[in-house]
């Protein structure tokens, strides 16, 4: 939560317009996706005339980047908060969780890309908090596996880890955990398991045991995230 302690009444006024102003921006999301996001409709729902609420926003560009900064960072703190030290399936489970929670704020990151929208750069510095996290708990790992062409590859190919680090076997390992997971989790959100008569939560703790064979660590679904309990 911002800090309006020291804030003017004009600066404070203007954080909760920006504020309120997300959070109708986050219905028109749940309801008709990002790609149809109106900041002429928000205004119109506030109250306002369209050409005043561009006095909070520039356009719906800068809109959605607030948007999906709030979501990096609501999974960043997330991750951060679920393990210390950060242990893999801590944060494998907290990450369903999150994705669980709140779907369309999932699939605003990790879905389809808005049609003609460009993030800029500074959205991916949020975002590589998220993975250096992860690489901190792949780097705890015992490491037996052997080296692949993968692994040389990415001796070369490692920018997206930025600064840390991590050897390639444990980028290796971070990409498939990354890869694979949210692959399930994309499938689940969507709905493509409906009907199977399985529960996704099994599924997924499972893809995490395949993953990390012979580490002895228990992998059991926490409470509350299988489907029957929920």
């Amino acid at each position: 939560m911002p800090d309006t302690g020291t804030k003017t009444p004009r600066e404070r006024y203007r954080t909760q317009v920006r504020a309120e102003i997300k959070e109708r921006a986050w219905e028109q999301v749940a309801s008709a996706g990002a790609s149809a996001l109106s900041l002429n409709a928000i205004a119109k729902q506030m109250g306002m005339s369209g050409p005043a609420l561009y006095r909070y926003f520039a356009g719906r560009d800068e809109l959605i980047t607030e948007l999906i900064k709030d979501a990096y960072q609501s999974l960043a703190d997330t991750l951060r908060a679920a393990s210390a030290p950060p242990a893999v399936p801590a944060l494998a489970h907290a990450l369903r969780r999150w994705a669980l929670d709140d779907p369309h704020r999932y699939f605003l990151v990790y879905g389809t890309p808005v049609p003609g929208y460009h993030a800029p750069d500074d959205v991916t510095v949020i975002a590589s908090q998220i993975m250096a996290t992860l690489l901190d708990a792949c780097a705890a790992l015992p490491s037996a596996a052997p080296a692949t062409p993968f692994d040389t590859h990415l001796e070369s190919h490692r920018h997206w880890a930025a600064d840390h680090p991590a050897p390639p076997p444990v980028l290796h390992l971070a990409l498939t955990l990354w890869t694979r997971l949210h692959g399930i989790l994309s499938l689940e959100l969507a709905g493509h398991f409906n009907g199977m008569g399985f529960d996704p939560a099994l599924l997924f703790a499972a893809e995490l045991d395949n993953l990390l064979p012979g580490t002895g660590l228990s992998l059991v679904v926490p409470p509350g995230d299988m489907v029957e309990e929920r």
